[in-house]
């Protein structure tokens, strides 16, 4: 794939890594210009393997690829052109989180490497680029193809794999991955991790207020310095928390209210503090003293 505007002097090695900082090499470090004839490269070859997938959009972009923690193997011929270089073609690699089933049907929990895009110029296959970009990244991985996923492999992939790598017999998953035999045997490289069984659901029991009001009424009723510090707002707002945080769930069964009696007796058995005993008696004397005509 030729561009306008030399290839060498964005990428001076055969096969480049970029990430999401689009820098290729020293020479691209704090160049806005030659970044941006890096983007305008990633995009061109993000639409046109797209399209050889028939793809509706691009996968591959470079505003994509800064947003990702992605990498993206690009391979040139720096000879062709006359001496200015083409791009031959590209393949992005990222790891992922998947669910996979192994031949068991066992759920497994895996992060491997993933081939998310693989694009050779048309005009430049059947040259072996293909499978010189693919062993570079195998070695600068230190990965065998086996233990790798892909994320919906084009029918050209698929016959890549299993004539350079002997990858034939695939093992189903419900995901548009596709994994191969002896994937699951190597369970550390694979970063393999089974997937424990759910617990059933059981019943909620929840703590509710009125258990909580008892609570408080004992820690009350201590002696000092047993008793925790009273205040009036605290518990007000803290029972105000507590009927929302209850009554906002829709898996909890709502509060019965009690019976005012109920409520009453214990308000009225509860032991005071001496605080409000004295506020009481002083409230009495002061009521007796007015009754008697003391001002």
């Amino acid at each position: 794939m030729e561009f306008p505007f030399d290839i060498n002097q964005l990428f001076s090695e055969r096969v480049s890594i970029l990430d999401q900082t689009l820098v290729a090499g020293r020479k691209s470090a704090g160049r806005p210009d030659l970044q941006a004839h890096i983007a305008t490269v990633i995009d061109e070859l993000g639409r046109a393997s797209a399209k050889a997938q028939q793809l509706t959009a691009p996968i591959t972009s470079a505003s994509k690829l800064q947003s990702q923690r992605h990498q993206l193997y690009l391979l040139k011929d720096g000879e062709r052109n006359g001496g200015r270089g083409v791009v031959v073609g590209f393949l992005k690699v990222g790891y992922k989180k998947l669910f996979l089933l192994d031949r068991q049907g066992v759920h497994v929990e895996a992060e491997p490497l993933c081939v998310l895009d693989f694009y050779i110029a048309e005009n430049l296959q059947r040259h072996g680029y293909g499978l010189e970009l693919f062993d570079f990244v195998l070695q600068h991985k230190n990965l065998e193809p086996v233990l790798m996923a892909y994320d919906r492999p084009s029918p050209k992939l698929l016959s890549f794999l299993a004539k350079h790598y002997c990858l034939t017999q695939s093992v189903p998953q419900v995901n548009n991955f596709v994994v191969f035999e002896g994937f699951f045997l190597n369970r550390e490289a694979a970063q393999l991790r089974k997937v424990p069984l759910k617990k059933p659901d059981g019943e909620i029991k929840p703590y509710s207020i009125m258990e909580r009001e008892v609570v408080r009424q004992e820690q009350r009723a201590l002696p000092w310095p047993f008793a925790p510090p009273h205040s009036p707002q605290r518990s007000v707002s803290s029972q105000c928390s507590h009927s929302l945080s209850v009554g906002s769930s829709p898996s909890r069964v709502p509060l019965r209210a009690a019976p005012t009696s109920a409520l009453g007796a214990n308000r009225d058995q509860s032991p005071q503090s001496p605080l409000v005993e004295r506020c009481r008696a002083k409230r009495t004397s002061s009521l007796n003293r007015s009754q008697l005509g003391f001002h």
